[in-house]
């Protein structure tokens, strides 16, 4: 399994935060739509991100609710027909929230940056430190740690808890 350490935050100010990771990352962003699915599974979480462009990707992980540099474990699977995999979850083990979002995905160093407007919840920002095979947790909460505190994310405005358990709609 991929593992990574992720944060979610609140977005109080885009157009400032916007700045800070463009200067971070050094180059622009990556505008994608995304459409979640989640579906009910017996550990973690089960979802279909849908890229609205005929691709998609099945994504089972595990993550525990905790606001701050959580670990992250995950494994994807490519897919060319959404729908299609959409309806057999669905009849299979039925589904219970869907998260719509426009993503500007950023990339400083290994880590991630996420600026999500997420339909019904509004402004986000994540970072995933993408973890070496052997590496310790610690060291990504480090880089963490510290891309926060250059993007000026305050403690006071991370998340607990996925977009999905924000919203609880089911589809």
């Amino acid at each position: 399994m991929a593992k990574n350490i992720e944060i979610k935050a609140v977005c109080r100010d885009r157009a400032v935060l916007r700045q800070r990771i463009e200067a971070l990352a050094g180059a622009p962003a990556v505008e994608l739509d995304q459409d979640d699915s989640f579906f009910n599974c017996a550990t973690g979480r089960l979802k279909l991100r849908d890229f609205g462009n005929g691709q998609a990707e099945l994504i089972a992980y595990e993550r525990p609710d905790s606001a701050g540099p959580s670990l992250s474990s995950y494994t994807r699977t490519d897919t060319d027909d959404p729908d299609g995999l959409r309806a057999t979850l669905t009849h299979a083990l039925g589904s219970w929230a869907r998260v719509i979002k426009t993503r500007h995905l950023y990339r400083a160093g290994r880590t991630r940056i996420h600026l999500d407007q997420v339909e019904g919840l509004g402004d986000f920002v994540e970072l995933e430190v993408v973890l070496a095979a052997q590496e310790q947790p610690a060291d990504g909460r480090r880089e963490a740690e510290r891309l926060m505190a250059e993007l000026g994310i305050q403690a006071a405005d991370l998340c607990a808890i996925a977009y999905a358990d924000m919203r609880a709609t089911p589809n």
